[in-house]
């Protein structure tokens, strides 16, 4: 996806969990592991980018995790907040604003998209020690953190809201 605007855009990035691994990517461009994400297009909300990313990108349906006001009305419908938000920049004169969601698999099966990941794979806290090349601290941090969340979520005790 072309940037929408040249000096800043708005994206999801995606850390599914299940059974306290996170799923990440190898990504082919920039030959990082990264969560599953992208751009937000004009014609979706961020919940909507964050399906299609997660769908895109790894062949499974989501569930994403966290809080939904019910202040949905004719004209107004309410988003689950992300978990954090963050800005980072991509090159001198252009930066992303990233919304970032811990999610579940649901469904699906997990498929390679071969045009943009090098490997996808699921990681324990472990595993992601020793991963090649090495993962930014920034993005072993919100791996970390979905992982202990979700899977406490899964318990019953997580701080994280009610659902879609």
């Amino acid at each position: 996806m072309p940037h929408l605007h040249e000096n800043i855009d708005f994206t999801v990035a995606l850390f599914v969990v299940q059974d306290r691994k996170v799923l990440i990517i190898l990504h082919r461009k920039l030959g990082k592991w990264l969560p599953l994400g992208g751009h937000i297009e004009l014609d979706e909300d961020p919940e909507q980018a964050a399906l299609r990313e997660a769908r895109e990108e790894s062949g499974l349906e989501i569930e994403l995790l966290g809080e939904r006001p019910p202040t949905t009305e004719p004209g107004t419908r309410a988003l689950i907040a992300p978990r954090f938000l963050d800005i980072h920049r991509i090159h001198a004169t252009h930066e992303h604003i990233g919304m970032i969601y811990f999610a579940r698999p649901i469904r699906g099966s997990l498929t390679l998209a071969v045009e943009e990941h090098r490997d996808i794979r699921w990681c324990s806290p472990e595993a992601l020690e020793e991963l090649d090349p090495p993962m930014s601290g920034a993005v072993k941090w919100y791996c970390l953190k979905a992982i202990e969340e979700v899977s406490a979520n899964s318990a019953g005790t997580s701080p994280l809201g009610g659902h879609s």
